[in-house]
């Protein structure tokens, strides 16, 4: 398989290629798992045809909630937004012409006041009173929320809600979090995040027994090495390439992503690119070491596509002391 590209059909072509090849789902654990999980918070017909009605726990008084828990890159935002969407009864409701769902993703510094005005722009509405009060915003929500027929709130980043809160603060959050899944207009509550929101969510016994938690699995060398080298070849087939499996590649990937599904797919979709972009027809280590070593800004020797002790590389050492580091400068002033 050899291109014949010219140097000005190239980045064209290849844009073509790397748009297709984004688009590309592939389905893993996180997807499944979530769906098999939402799935069971949602009412059935008879026939046991999912229903776009919550279901309701402790004597029909309130909903329940998912917590997605992964590291970033791990893949889970994409995950969770292919099921919503691909969901007959949530992507769309027939009434409105809007979907079932919505979705935020939290802005840090987060307040309550910033997250409801958030939801509250999602669902159409641009403009709150500076004035308002925390409390006349949430209830806004809460009306908004029942108004267009909402089933699910996702919160995506849910772990910049919390981060840096007084105790008071991180009450006050949970306590909206509650206020969600309660009343009549209760809704399926789904947070996204990293390992901090585990131990909020959990550090709330009211809290914790209402949500369900996903926690997928890293990626293992060995164990996951080969379905790596198969994605990676599903990839280089949509793109017209040949791989090179040599020195492990599969393994160097899967370390080299920290074990994390969606860093493995965007490393091997922006190493493709260098390949296009190069005319070549096979993609390579080198496609990936450069690929991979402009997002980490590492050096060559360092660089787990190319280094003989990749296994060993610590790819996230301890950063700098931003305090200790100004210390040491006013220190050599002085000494000027």
């Amino acid at each position: 398989m050899t291109h014949e590209i010219s140097p000005e059909a190239a980045p064209q072509g290849a844009a073509i290629i790397m748009s297709r090849l984004r688009r590309i789902h592939i389905e893993n654990e996180r997807g499944r798992d979530f769906e098999e999980q939402l799935l069971m918070l949602l009412d059935k017909a008879p026939n046991g045809t999912p229903l776009p009605i919550p279901v309701r726990f402790a004597a029909d008084l309130e909903t329940r909630g998912i917590a997605v828990i992964e590291a970033a890159g791990g893949g889970k935002t994409t995950a969770i937004r292919t099921v919503l969407t691909g969901s007959d009864i949530l992507a769309h409701n027939p009434l409105t012409g809007a979907p079932r769902f919505v979705h935020v993703s939290v802005e840090s510094p987060a307040t309550q006041k910033s997250l409801g005005i958030a939801i509250l722009r999602e669902t159409g509405i641009d403009h709150v009173a500076p004035r308002a009060t925390v409390w006349e915003i949430w209830r806004l929500v809460r009306h908004r929320l029942a108004d267009m027929g909402i089933v699910v709130l996702w919160i995506d980043e849910a772990h910049d809600l919390f981060d840096q809160r007084s105790p008071r603060e991180l009450d006050d959050m949970l306590k909206m979090l509650k206020s969600l899944m309660q009343g009549e207009a209760a809704v399926i509550v789904v947070l996204s995040g990293t390992d901090l929101l585990s131990g909020i969510v959990r550090s709330d016994p009211q809290v914790d027994r209402r949500f369900r938690k996903i926690h997928p699995r890293a990626l293992a060398i060995g164990a996951d090495s080969a379905d790596v080298a198969d994605l990676v070849q599903l990839y280089c087939d949509e793109a017209g390439l040949r791989c090179a499996f040599r020195n492990n590649l599969a393994s160097r990937l899967i370390h080299a992503s920290r074990g994390r599904f969606g860093r493995v797919i965007e490393t091997t979709i922006d190493a493709i690119g260098r390949a296009l972009q190069e005319g070549a027809d096979t993609l390579t280590a080198e496609h990936f070491a450069e690929a991979w070593g402009a997002n980490e800004g590492c050096s060559w020797s360092q660089n787990v596509f190319v280094a003989e002790n990749w296994a060993e590389i610590d790819l996230d050492p301890e950063p700098l002391d931003l305090a200790v580091l100004r210390g040491h400068r006013g220190q050599r002033q002085r000494e000027r």
